[in-house]
């Protein structure tokens, strides 16, 4: 542990230090007796174990002080750690433990060396010298950021400082720190104290951890070897049933060879059959497209019938339309004379409408410019009424300014009086506030030391019974003690189950995908094999024709890859059924130490409630001597009155303040400095009227400097609203207007040659026709000469196809039907081919079995090694 930086508040001799021994290795601190060398030493001490040479907790704050502050930086194995230890008197410490978030090279130049204390007048030390020089202490917390590893509870984060220091207070007091007068406490301790010391600073504990470590491996081994105990009497139960497979199989093998030579019969008589049935059905088939063939010709002879039908009634009534062509053309004629007149009436219609607009937009606009200057003018005209009638109210009350001057006479001497009425009580009324203050004080004072005398009485008897409950809590607190360390032994062993499991699930997963392929590839030889055993089949590679040699070379080579790929996958199978045993028996395993470590948080929950109710009961003991100590002072102070002294003292000052101020100044009365008040509230009113006179003359001179400038511009308004009938809008005004009646435009007329001519509209259409009658009467009389010679061929390809169906039904009738017989030889094939397919199987899983034989006789002479090495490293 290097030292980096130290920072006090309030502790011990100390209200404020800070230290940085960056750059140091050896440090020497001198003074007298008593300049707080050893406190130095003791907020080290304090701040990382919590300890010091106070006697009581709350002795480490500074005298007149409520709280003490220690802040100490240090470096310890590249890591630099901050702990900060705060105590508020009367309350609980709180613990501060942070690590920076980045490591800091080491320093070369600091070794951590003991620590002297001499008590004279030096102390060594590694840190910087101690003196008045000034040093950026705050450079370090600005360069590092810390983040905290404060745990849970004051017990928990010291117990993690120990973890990191790897070093206990009494450790550090007999070998870095000598304290002062107690150098020899190391030779003073009883010999297992002494032990325990060496053994902490040798680190003998590192022992023990092996140890346990090694208890670990050897129930990890005794595991192992149970389940490889069972995997090792599995293997040699199943090698024991090598000679009955191999019997057995050679049953199925003769079987499999007598069911291939009645298959090959059958095979033959199928073959001959089938060529006669293939020949029947392609006449069959022939019929059937002739007699399709048959009724789409039917059906295309009756469309073609009744398109030449629709297409002559079109012919029909395109004729009638071109016989009125006459008439027609004289009514379009009409109609086309009205569209050009109408064109010519919208034509008006739009200029008459934008000229009508036009004339009234500027209508608007004149009547808009008159009504505003007719405003203004109003508006003008009701401000010089109003200023005339103001400049009568102003001269009225200009005539009260006597009336004002004689109580303002008045006003001023009754403000003389309350002058020196306010300066009388300005000195009397702090002193008598300031003597009902400290009468009320005096009483809250007493009533507090009676209250918290009752407090210090309840809070002795609470603490009281809380200590004397210490030495149950004690017994079970080691007995929580022993039951956590028994189950974490069993949690360890619980993690190392679990992992074993989900290495045998991952391994699983393989196998079930291994699986999953060779039953795909089982399924895809099936659909070839399948395939080979229809009539005419074919090679799946190049899709040519096979003959019986090749044929039966095919079907043995995808049906000895059928048996290499059945072999892997009982393999596979075996191995799963195995796999899934062990991963049982570790799940039963699991389940049982999930059971018994059901209590496990419960028991550290249990653990940190009891050492919290152990410190709490260390804690209620000395709060209960302390309370003792104050209940006695605060009772004697009670009884003899010898409290708030200062206050007693500030009364009888004041009261022989008062005295003097009513010798020299008089007595002072609270009624007639109301009354006194009343009379300058009541003449108040003339100081406001004055102030009135002044604003109203001001405001009568500006009334009178506007009176001729509002006149002319009333005059002005009036000779601009003259003119404005003989402005340029009325000119234009006059222009629009004759526009108008030059352009002529009849309304009347206009509506009534739009009605003819939505009468006469009807005839657009009428034309249109017309022509297209004109377009399309060529092209049907073809149309209907093409559907005519269509029809006569379709009728010739009728006939012959009915007398191809009269020749296909007679060679059917003298032919028999070979069906049934092929379905009950195709029956009997596939019977047999269900127990070929049978005894293939029984003899591949034959086949398997003495390849997985094979296996377990090298995996049992494996297993019998692993078994003995794991022994041997057991023991």
């Amino acid at each position: 542990m290097i030292p980096l930086r130290l920072s006090l508040q309030n502790f011990l001799s100390y209200q404020q230090a800070l230290l940085d021994f960056r750059g140091l290795h050896t440090a020497c601190i001198c003074g007298a007796n008593g300049s707080g060398k050893s406190s130095l030493l003791e907020a080290i001490s304090w701040a990382l174990w919590g300890q010091s040479r106070a006697t009581s907790e709350d002795d480490v704050i500074h005298t007149g002080m409520s709280e003490a502050r220690v802040d100490f930086i240090f470096q310890m194995h590249q890591q630099v750690y901050r702990v900060i230890r705060t105590r508020q008197r009367g309350q609980a410490t709180v613990l501060d433990l942070q690590v920076a978030t980045a490591q800091v090279a080491p320093s070369h130049n600091q070794t951590p060396i003991p620590t002297l204390d001499m008590g004279e007048s030096t102390s060594i030390i590694s840190a910087k010298e101690l003196s008045s020089h000034q040093c950026p202490v705050e450079d370090l917390t600005q360069q590092l950021t810390f983040r905290s590893l404060t745990l849970r509870g004051l017990r928990a984060t010291q117990q993690l400082i120990l973890d990191r220091l790897r070093l206990d207070y009494d450790t550090f007091v007999n070998s870095a720190y000598l304290r002062q007068g107690r150098a020899d406490e190391f030779m003073l301790k009883r010999p297992s104290e002494r032990k325990q010391i060496l053994a902490t600073l040798l680190k003998l504990d590192q022992y023990d951890e092996l140890a346990e470590r090694a208890r670990d491996l050897t129930r990890q081994r005794r595991a192992a070897i149970e389940v490889l105990e069972q995997q090792y009497e599995s293997v040699g139960n199943a090698l024991q049933r090598e000679a009955d497979i191999a019997d057995e199989r050679l049953s199925w093998e003769n079987k499999l060879v007598m069911l291939q030579r009645q298959q090959e019969a059958d095979d033959q008589q199928w073959q001959a059959l089938q060529a006669r049935q293939q020949q029947r059905q392609q006449w069959q088939q022939q019929l059937a497209w002739q007699q399709q063939q048959q009724a789409v010709v039917e059906q295309e002879c009756d469309r073609l019938r009744q398109e030449l039908e629709v297409v002559q009634q079109h012919y029909q009534q395109l004729d009638a339309l071109l016989q009125q062509e006459s008439v027609i053309l004289v009514a379009y004629q009409q109609l086309q004379a009205l569209q050009a007149e109408d064109d010519e009436l919208t034509a008006k219609f739009h200029a008459h409408q934008q000229a009508w607009e036009q004339r009234q937009a500027l209508l608007e606009e004149q009547a808009a410019l008159t009504g505003e200057l007719q405003a203004q003018l109003r508006r003008l005209e009701a401000q010089r009424e109003v200023q005339l009638q103001q400049q009568q109210e102003l001269r009225q009350i200009l005539e009260k300014a006597p009336t004002i001057a004689d109580a303002l006479a008045k006003l001023h001497q009754a403000r003389d009086r309350l002058q020196q009425l306010d300066d009388l009580q300005a000195m009397v009324t702090p002193l008598w506030q300031r003597r009902q203050q400290l009468h009320t004080h005096l009483a809250l004072v007493q009533a507090r030391l009676s209250a918290r005398l009752d407090e210090l009485r309840l809070a002795a008897d609470h603490y009281h019974q809380q200590y004397a409950h210490q030495a149950q809590l004690q017994q079970a607190a080691l007995d929580v003690a022993e039951r956590l360390d028994y189950l974490e032994q069993r949690r360890r062993y619980q993690e190392q189950l679990r992992e074993k499991g989900i290495e045998r699930r991952s391994f699983m997963d393989q196998l079930q995908a291994h699986q999953r392929d060779y039953e795909a590839q089982l399924g895809a030889l099936d659909q070839k094999v399948q395939f080979l055993q229809q009539p005419d089949a074919v090679c799946p590679l190049c899709d040519r024709p096979l003959d019986q040699h090749h044929w039966n070379l095919v079907l043995q080579k995808h049906k000895a890859a059928q048996q290499e790929i059945q072999n892997q996958l009982w393999v596979v199978r075996e191995q799963l059924v195995t796999s899934e045993r062990e991963i049982q028996v570790l799940r039963r395993e699991y389940k049982e130490l999930e059971r018994e470590l059901q209590p496990y948080a419960a028991m550290w929950e249990r653990r940190g409630q009891l050492q919290q109710e152990l410190q709490r009961s260390i804690d209620s003991f000395q709060q209960w001597q302390r309370l003792q100590a104050e209940q006695a002072e605060l009772t004697h102070a009670l009884e003899q009155n010898e409290f708030a002294q200062d206050i007693r003292e500030e009364l009888a000052a004041l009261e022989q303040q008062l005295a003097t101020i009513t010798a020299q100044k008089g007595s002072y009365d609270e009624k007639d400095h109301a009354l006194v008040r009343g009379e300058v509230e009541r003449w108040r009113w003339a100081e406001i009227k004055q102030a009135e006179l002044k604003q109203t003359q001001l405001r009568l001179n500006q009334l009178i400097a506007q009176q001729p400038e509002l006149e002319a511009t009333i005059a002005h308004l009036e000779k601009e609203l003259a003119t404005v009938k003989a402005s340029p809008l009325q000119q234009q005004l006059d222009a629009l207007n004759r526009y108008l009646e030059e352009l002529g435009y009849d309304r009347q007329h206009h509506i009534t040659v739009q009605t003819a001519l939505r009468q006469a509209q009807p005839w657009q259409l009428r034309y249109q026709e017309l022509q297209q009658a004109q377009q399309q009467a060529p092209h049907l009389q073809q149309q209907i000469a093409d559907l005519e010679s269509r029809l006569h061929q379709r009728t010739t390809d009728l006939a012959a196809i009915r007398d191809h169906i009269a020749h296909l039904r007679q060679s059917l009738a003298d032919n028999a039907d070979d069906e049934e017989h092929l379905a009950r030889l195709a029956q009997q094939r596939q019977q047999r081919r269900a127990e070929m397919d049978t005894a293939i199987a029984h003899l591949g899983r034959l086949q398997q079995q003495q390849h997985h034989l094979d296996n377990l006789r090298q995996q049992y002479s494996t297993l019998h090694t692993q078994l003995q090495t794991l022994r041997h490293q057991q023991r």
